[in-house]
């Protein structure tokens, strides 16, 4: 499988002794970062001396007619990564080389196994303000687009860990902690995610 440098932004395909990574769950939206994308930034890593690369490092290299909206969350996702202490993250849009009908045959088949092997994984949600908790009943929390997508069930039920991101890439919490409002948007019954994980404390 290919891991995200969460410092340098470059790509690297572990075949054995995988290292411990995070791992991102998401909607897909508008100008999302392709492996080509990503590809494209392996001279700016190697002039990033060790540093964490930025989107002002980005937008200052790139030209503006390949600058996406979505080079934002990948930088974002790696900062939470690295946060966390993770040099690896796992990212479907920028880790899969899509022009590979094989590699994305292949990917699409273990994917479950991706998202069970990570650390912990990080469901960012573009559409939730922070603002309510996502217990309030006026909180856009239970009407996000992540709930209504097929990959969601097993993104939900296969990692360990889960915490759950606002679109400003505040934490909002966790599965163990939001497990109720959870059953009641999915109708996974609350014992069966609360069984997954005790309590959450990444």
């Amino acid at each position: 499988m290919r891991l995200l440098n969460t410092k340098t932004l470059r790509v690297q395909e572990f075949f054995t002794e995988i290292p411990r990574y995070a791992i991102l769950s998401h909607t897909w939206e508008d100008e999302e970062i392709t492996f080509q994308d990503i590809q494209s930034l392996i001279t700016l890593a190697d002039t990033c001396n060790g540093r964490q690369l930025t989107f002002d490092d980005i937008q200052a290299f790139l030209p503006p007619t390949q600058l996406k909206k979505g080079y934002t969350k990948v930088v974002q996702a790696c900062v939470c990564a690295r946060n966390s202490a993770f040099d690896w993250i796992w990212i479907d849009s920028c880790c899969i080389n899509k022009e590979s009908s094989a590699e994305l045959s292949e990917a699409i088949n273990s994917m479950y196994q991706y998202y069970e092997d990570a650390v912990v994984c990080y469901v960012y949600l573009f559409d939730v303000s922070g603002k309510l908790h996502p217990k309030n009943p006026a909180s856009d929390f239970k009407r996000s687009k992540w709930f209504t997508r097929g990959w969601t069930l097993q993104e939900l039920l296969a990692p360990e860990f889960i915490s759950f991101f606002d679109k400003d890439w505040t934490k909002i919490g966790t599965r163990w902690s939001l497990r109720d409002v959870i059953s009641v948007v999915t109708t996974i019954p609350m014992d069966v995610l609360g069984r997954i994980q005790l309590k959450s404390t990444v």
